[in-house]
């Protein structure tokens, strides 16, 4: 897996270090064009964004989610050919692990529809399993998967990544190495609050980490970052929403304090 990095001195980011955003997945361009739109303005610090149209790709090309892929890979530079540029927002196809109950074959071919049709630059694997049992398995479809991008699983040139499992806890050490990035916590702000790293995480640096935090009240979005980079994540989601109130996915939409968060971490592409 060319693209994949390997394990550096422990380090932690500083008050100064550079964090962006992981956007887990907004509603439907239809019912969330405001938040697309928001990822395509200039200067927004989108590490990757995922595009989930029913749970996978949908069962052919949707014209409304290509205009808002058109839309964010002019914006961000990413995407293939002489305007790509290093650093810039990446769009992530979702792929559902379901724990490890998908068939390889499924995921597969989901992940040949957002290559064909959106042109993704990656892939999202949601509800990765973490057990140590799963990896052989996680392994298997990462490897090919950046088969694909990196050696024209499509016909208009190399991808460049990242792969991103979306575990949401500290899984067995060992998918470090399956992965560009491990999302390591994915939940609510109390607990997040009082969570701890795990001890082998400190070998990484912080653009293998991610993390997603749902219900963070705006008065402790300082807190809120400064758990991200003392526990070394260089990516993160939060969000005042809660998931309640009829809202099943708080991720959907944006926060309440999108503006006030985007200028906190300054603007520009992370490099």
């Amino acid at each position: 897996m060319p693209h994949l990095t390997s394990p550096g001195t422990a380090r932690r980011t500083s008050g100064a270090g550079r964090l962006g955003f992981g956007v887990p997945g907004y509603a439907h361009p239809l019912l969330a064009p405001t938040e697309w739109a928001e990822l395509a303005r200039p200067g927004t610090p989108l590490h990757w964004a995922v595009l989930n149209i029913d749970n996978g790709p949908g069962a052919r090309p949707d014209p409304h989610c290509l205009e808002v892929v058109g839309r964010l890979r002019h914006a961000h530079g990413s995407g293939h050919g002489p305007e790509a540029r290093p650093g810039g927002g990446r769009l992530l196809g979702h792929l559902d692990l379901a724990y490890g109950s998908r068939l390889f074959a499924e995921l597969i071919a989901d992940a040949q529809c957002f290559l064909d049709w959106y042109r993704v630059d990656g892939f999202y694997l949601d509800r990765c399993p973490a057990e140590r049992s799963h990896l052989p398995v996680v392994r298997r479809l990462t490897s090919t998967l950046a088969t694909f991008l990196e050696h024209g699983g499509r016909p208009y040139g190399k991808g460049s990544g990242p792969l991103v499992l979306g575990v949401g806890t500290h899984p067995y050490p060992g998918y470090a190495e399956a992965a560009d990035q491990l999302v390591t916590f994915n939940g609510g702000w109390t607990e997040y609050r009082w969570s701890q790293v795990a001890e082998w995480t400190a070998s990484y640096p912080p653009e293998r980490f991610a993390h997603l935090v749902h219900g963070v009240p705006r008065t402790h979005l300082d807190e809120a970052m400064r758990v991200a980079r003392w526990q070394g994540a260089g990516t993160i989601f939060f969000t005042d929403r809660d998931g309640r109130r009829g809202q099943n996915d708080p991720y959907v939409t944006l926060p309440r304090y999108w503006d006030e968060i985007v200028s906190r971490i300054g603007p520009g592409i992370s490099e």
